[in-house]
């Protein structure tokens, strides 16, 4: 196992009846910033919730996050931040909303000149954060425990991330219920997203982390049981929150700890989404398959253990063990209505892998747990996709 630290400041609140417990958590002295995203929020009650919990209080509210939250829209809030002199945030949405958030939080404490470029392009530490919390609505980033972001800038059709420990939400506020609404869409996606979050953490190679293997198995056990469920019965509450449980536990650091990660799929992912507008998790779903397919050898023993104890795969071999792993992998995006090829999307293979080749090139970034996914490795991926 590798040395590590772990740090995670954020308290979480899971279950029914949360959101109502908002006023014992937040200062009634505090500018409170409200930030959302397209309006689902009003349609499904949450918005009333939270406007009722915060009754009386100083409270502002900004609207329109997108999903792959936008640098530019992100900035409309910094300057209301300013103008109005605002304490706190409180990220109410999905995944997105929060990411957007905490990128808002540092952008408004920021005084090298452009947030994007200093915080995003040039990796810079952030030297402060406005304080933030959330009320989560949909189970997919696991950003409610995390102290990561993905934000898109328009202007040059980049999706990047961003990360310090500045901007750990305060509190999470998870309640199962608020998803029963959820499109089945964006549920697909979450599942996806979150099958993926694990996959980047678990499926390099092996530096005995046993204990983190076997979370991480348990988390893509849970999804692979609960997604046709949920999908069967969408009010189903215990069903629902075991599938919150999974999205955020895949990406609040735990089965990481000590261990080593990849990331390849999702840049590579980032680049789908910000070149064709697909969503993450459909991105996600095309790339995972034809990225371990490629990387095969490397992370036999990992993907043969994964056959063996997720899939009930009896084959010994570890290569041959690999493939059925990948195969099942695909399947069961399948098996759940996600697509998982570039012509689903009406997107050529080869315009996509040209293009993604081209980025990775100029940046001269190479991905992967050994650094083995370059341009042109992304290239071979894409056009087989």
């Amino acid at each position: 196992m590798n040395n590590f630290e772990f740090y995670c400041p954020t308290k979480v609140l899971f279950g029914k009846g949360m959101i109502a417990r908002l006023p014992e958590l937040i200062d009634r002295s505090q500018k409170v910033l409200m930030i959302y995203g397209g309006g689902s929020i009003k349609k499904n009650g949450v918005y009333d919730q939270v406007k009722k919990a915060l009754e009386g209080y100083n409270l502002y509210e900004f609207g329109g996050i997108e999903p792959n939250p936008k640098y530019e829209t992100c900035m409309k809030a910094v300057e209301l931040i300013k103008r109005e002199g605002i304490d706190f945030l409180l990220a109410v949405g999905g995944g997105s909303t929060l990411d957007g958030t905490k990128f808002i939080a540092a952008a408004a404490k920021y005084e090298g000149g452009d947030p994007y470029e200093g915080l995003i392009v040039r990796c810079e530490e952030a030297k402060d954060a406005l304080p933030l919390a959330d009320v989560i609505t949909l189970p997919a980033t696991g950003s409610e425990m995390n102290n990561g972001a993905v934000i898109s800038r328009i202007a040059t059709s980049e999706k990047l991330p961003f990360h310090s420990d500045l901007v750990f939400p305060r509190f999470s506020i998870i309640d199962p219920q608020v998803t029963f609404s959820l499109p089945v869409r964006q549920t697909i996606n979450g599942i996806v997203d979150t099958f993926v979050h694990v996959m980047e953490q678990y499926c390099t190679y092996d530096v005995n982390t046993p204990l983190q293997d076997d979370w991480a198995l348990g988390i893509l056990r849970t999804l692979i049981s609960e997604a046709p469920k949920v999908l069967a019965e969408p009010e189903d509450y215990e069903t629902r929150a075991n599938i919150f449980w999974c999205a955020t536990c895949g990406l609040n650091y735990w089965i990481s700890l000590g261990a080593v990660q990849d990331w390849a799929t999702h840049m590579i992912g980032h680049e789908l989404t910000a070149f064709y507008g697909i969503d993450h998790g459909q991105s996600l779903a095309i790339v995972l398959p034809r990225l371990l397919k490629n990387q095969k050898v490397s992370k036999s023993k990992k993907l043969a253990k994964l056959a063996r104890e997720v899939f009930g795969v009896q084959e010994t071999v570890d290569l041959k063990a690999a493939d059925k792993a990948i195969e099942n992998i695909e399947e069961f995006f399948n098996s759940i209505g996600m697509k998982t090829k570039l012509s689903d999307y009406e997107i050529d293979p080869m315009d996509a892998a040209e293009k993604v080749r081209e980025r990775f090139a100029a940046r001269n970034v190479a991905f992967g747990e050994k650094g083995a996914i370059t341009a042109d490795t992304a290239y071979e991926i894409l056009k087989n996709c």
